[in-house]
């Protein structure tokens, strides 16, 4: 391509992103990414690659962030931003810029749309006729309010016609446009437009078919547009080509995560699409442990879903099939030979996690605490289980102070004991999918270094399967056996292991009566029973003279959550706002 010294470009970046609050709060959305690209790093490549020799650059809202990304980029073109400390809008802008307008046309564009629309044959367009503005138009039916007749534009803000167009936010334009711009302050592009067009001036309309566009001023505009970027590299990334037909989209049925899932099929292949929602805010988020985790544990080739594809700020992460079958599935068809099998096949998998992922963690990837430590115990199982679960289910008027000593002293002897390891953190038979041999552990969001035994008793005291308890002891003494090929101390194992237990028990009811009562998914309270009758198993198991306290507390709950009178949501009372790390509530 011959390159004109004189093709410069406006990419406008200064909008207050109003239509995609909250989540422009902390972000401009020129920064909002697809494949982890700024849609403004998409817009200025795409500029360069059809001949653009510089640009410029309008920025008002978070306009620091936009200076620091132009500066650490390096584009082959130049790049000049001009901020303005109060917006100017669309034709204030373009005024501010006259300036550095080189000679020749000048074309304009808006940093939210994203398009297979050629910027550089707009141009060309320009160039061939002698009318002062060309406007890039197509048929939009919700935005066809511009009036274009015999190729030229006549009119705006009309109702919808024949001959109504809408505006794509790409447009070229005569330094003469400024002439019906006002010398400074605010000022709209259309207005002047009319201006010209009430003058006598004729503007182009430049139609286009068969062409890709999507604006991104919307929260839902923005997935749809990431999604529909993003699909089809995902299928080139996992199976080496992109898909000759559309990728189809189907949602899955969701359990306690708030996240959405769905399988995407195309050319005989699936994939699983993970939305996480939108990101608000920069800090660290659920969408961030949840890629790094996966990459981290994929790249020991341990036993979890590639991830193929993903975006923070979209929320999207494209992911390995595994199939529909979880732990909890196969279960329903296993006798007891089969069952001890399988858990003895999904214990050694998940040991090599455990131990081999702990090398090289990083605990700045975790969302919620780097470590599982004594302060998480108390606030996140204990106390979790107390508001949650006996006062916010049960109504039960036993503040967690009564119990605060015993709850301290299971927190210091988890700390003490602890063989610690990757945390898994949810380790439970909905987390493990399982396809012929082969098993696989998902929802490794809420991993960091933690106690190996608390991810066996998540494993073994699961309510959505009740294995018996001679069995949870024949698979105790199995991992801690199988815990000598990697030089850990199988009895210090072993100790641990009931203090661990008793703590996710007390998790365990706290979140399904928060999944059950505070999110209205009830079906977990159905559980309840199972993880009551546990709870009171596992106490049972230590000295007669340890955990007095719980264990009474344990005996009244069972009374109040036999199977038959399940019991609670209508003795629910108001308590504080839950913590934010509750773990296993996936």
């Amino acid at each position: 391509m011959a390159m004109n010294p004189n093709m410069t470009a406006i990419v406008l970046a200064a909008g207050l992103g109003t239509r995609l609050r909250p989540y422009t709060k902390d972000r401009p959305k020129a920064l909002f990414t697809i494949n982890q690209r700024p849609l403004l790093a998409l817009v200025i490549e795409q500029l360069i690659a059809s001949g653009f020799q510089r640009i410029l650059v309008n920025t008002h809202h978070h306009h620091r962030q936009i200076e620091a990304f132009i500066d650490q980029s390096a584009f082959s073109v130049p790049v000049v931003l001009r901020h303005e400390p109060d917006i100017l809008g669309t034709g204030g802008g373009i005024r501010n810029l006259a300036d550095q307008w080189a000679p020749g046309p000048l074309l304009v564009i808006n940093a939210d749309i994203v398009t297979s629309i050629d910027p550089g044959t707009v141009h060309r367009f320009h160039c061939s006729h002698d009318h002062a503005v060309t406007m890039v138009m197509h048929h939009r039916a919700e935005f066809n309010t511009v009036t274009v007749q015999n190729g030229f534009v006549t009119g705006f803000a009309s109702p919808e016609t024949e001959s109504g167009l809408a505006f794509t936010g790409i447009h070229v334009m005569d330094g003469r446009i400024l002439d019906f711009l006002p010398d400074s302050g605010p000022a709209h592009i259309i207005d002047a437009y009319s201006a010209m067009i009430a003058a006598g001036e004729k503007i182009r309309a430049y139609q286009v078919r068969d062409h890709y566009w999507q604006d991104i001023g919307t929260p839902s505009r923005y997935r749809d547009a990431a999604y529909t970027a993003m699909a089809p590299l995902a299928f080139r990334e996992a199976f080496g080509h992109k898909p000759a037909e559309p990728v189809q989209r189907h949602r899955l049925h969701g359990d306690g995560s708030d996240r959405q899932w769905y399988r995407l099929s195309a050319g005989g292949h699936t994939l699983i699409m993970a939305d996480h929602h939108l990101r608000r805010g920069l800090e660290r988020q659920e969408v961030d442990a949840y890629i790094d985790i996966g990459r981290h544990l994929q790249a020991l080739n341990l036993a979890v879903p590639r991830i193929h594809l993903y975006d923070r700020c979209a929320g999207l992460v494209f992911l390995e099939d595994l199939g529909d079958r979880h732990l909890q599935h196969v279960m329903v068809r296993s006798d007891a030979r089969q069952a001890r099998a399988l858990y003895r096949r999904v214990i050694d998998q998940w040991l090599a996690m455990a131990i081999e992922g702990m090398h090289t963690f990083d605990p700045n990837w975790t969302y919620q605490t780097p470590r599982f430590d004594s302060q998480v115990v108390l606030e996140n199982e204990c106390r979790y289980f107390i508001d949650a679960f006996v006062w916010g289910h049960l109504g039960l008027d036993v503040p967690f102070e009564a119990l605060a000593d015993e709850f301290q002293r299971l927190a210091d002897h988890i700390s003490q004991i602890a063989t610690t390891g990757f945390m898994h953190r949810d380790l439970q038979s909905r987390n493990i999918m399982v396809r012929e041999q082969d098993v696989r552990f998902i929802d490794f969001q809420g991993g960091r270094i933690g106690p190996l035994q608390y991810d066996l008793a998540s494993l073994l005291i699961d309510p959505y399967v009740a294995l018996g308890p001679d069995l949870q002891d024949d698979l105790v003494g199995y991992c801690a056996d199988a815990l000598s090929q990697y030089k850990i101390d199988p009895s210090g194992f072993r100790n641990g292991y009931a203090s661990c237990a008793l703590s996710r028990n007390l998790q365990i009811l706290g979140a399904f009566a928060f999944l059950g009562n505070t999110k209205g998914k009830t079906q977990f309270l159905d559980h309840v029973p199972v993880a009551v009758k546990q709870l009171n198993r596992t106490l049972a198991g230590f000295e007669d003279d340890d955990w007095p306290k719980l264990k009474q507390l344990a005996r009244t709950l069972s009374e109040r959550c036999a199977p038959e009178t399940p019991g609670g949501m209508e003795r629910r009372r108001q308590r504080p706002p839950l913590t934010q790390d509750k773990g296993g509530t996936e």
